[in-house]
């Protein structure tokens, strides 16, 4: 059952891809408002919000899962598949991806850039076609992990609780991070939300790199992931970015003319430097990364039902 709900998932995503932007508002505006209701400044406030805005919701899936499961399996199986329509977004960033590819091949400068500082959420002026191409593949690679692999993760162990768990979670830990109007100051309110984060993202995201890895240059992602992925100022993105960069044969990280000339961007990966030929490339072993996640799920499945 749990296969045929991500088969129906992603069948109704490419029949009629999920709101991108509202759900992204709608999460945001959900942190906002526990932010607004429990931000006392310090981080016991943050620990009482999370418990009540992230894990009482993943609690109230897993009993409203089993109670439909109770009455009948058809129910629960249309459950998980609203739950994970909404949560499970490949096309909520491939599309991005897909339209600031586009967009460079057309010549069309301003407008990649428009769609890459609408997806980073930040400011992207002065950018060439292939700073436009690495930051893009970049966040292709971070998002396909939080939006596809990770969630997918945690429904796998958890059914649909994991998966709005491990949403929540993020929202949350990127929402508080900051304090408000002080975008440079660390928010004790947030602290707790960031470790659980790191925590429920731990395990997910070196097996999105180790996946990364098997579906393209193996030696090379395993290289890049051993000996560059610590340099990267987020310890799990820098392994997703390593991983990823190693496998498709290319460099990303390094200074680029961005707007936060301050920012620690370490090289990394092997071979030629990012551009707009790769963009393709990147897309590509998100796929097959993808199509190797559901192989290994269909074994497992007919080797319980052989079993």
């Amino acid at each position: 059952m749990t296969l045929l709900s991500l088969l129906c998932v992603l069948v109704l995503e490419q029949i009629k891809a999920t709101p991108a932007a509202q759900v992204f508002a709608a999460f945001s505006a959900y942190a906002r408002f526990l932010e607004r209701r429990f931000n006392g400044g310090e981080m016991r406030h943050g620990l009482i919000a999370w418990i009540v805005g992230v894990g009482l919701p993943a609690l109230m899936t897993f009993i409203v899962h089993y109670v439909l499961e109770a009455i009948h399996v058809v129910l629960a199986f249309g459950f998980d598949v609203l739950v994970l329509y909404f949560l499970l977004g490949f096309r909520q960033f491939s599309h991005y991806f897909t339209d600031i590819q586009l967009a460079l091949r057309m010549g069309e400068l301003e407008h990649a850039r428009r769609l890459l500082a609408e997806w980073r959420g930040q400011t992207e002026e002065r950018l060439g076609p292939a700073a436009i191409s690495q930051l893009a593949i970049e966040q292709g690679i971070l998002s396909s992990h939080r939006h596809v692999f990770a969630p997918l993760f945690w429904f796998l162990l958890f059914g649909p609780a994991g998966a709005v768990l491990y949403r929540l979670a993020l929202t949350t830990a990127e929402a508080w991070r900051f304090n408000a109007g002080a975008p440079e100051t660390e928010a004790p309110f947030g602290s707790f939300a960031r470790r659980a984060f790191d925590a429920l993202d731990w395990l997910p995201a070196r097996m999105t790199a180790a996946t990364f890895a098997i579906v393209g240059d193996f030696e090379d992602a395993i290289y890049c992931w051993r000996t560059q992925a610590a340099q990267w100022p987020d310890a799990a993105a820098g392994i997703l970015l390593a991983s990823g960069a190693g496998a498709l044969g290319i460099r990303l990280g390094q200074p680029l003319s961005i707007e936060d000339e301050g920012m620690v961007r370490p090289g990394l990966g092997l071979g030629d430097d990012a551009d707009v030929e790769h963009l393709q490339s990147a897309i590509g072993l998100v796929w097959r990364a993808l199509v190797l996640c559901l192989l290994l799920l269909a074994l497992l499945t007919l080797a319980r039902w052989v079993g």
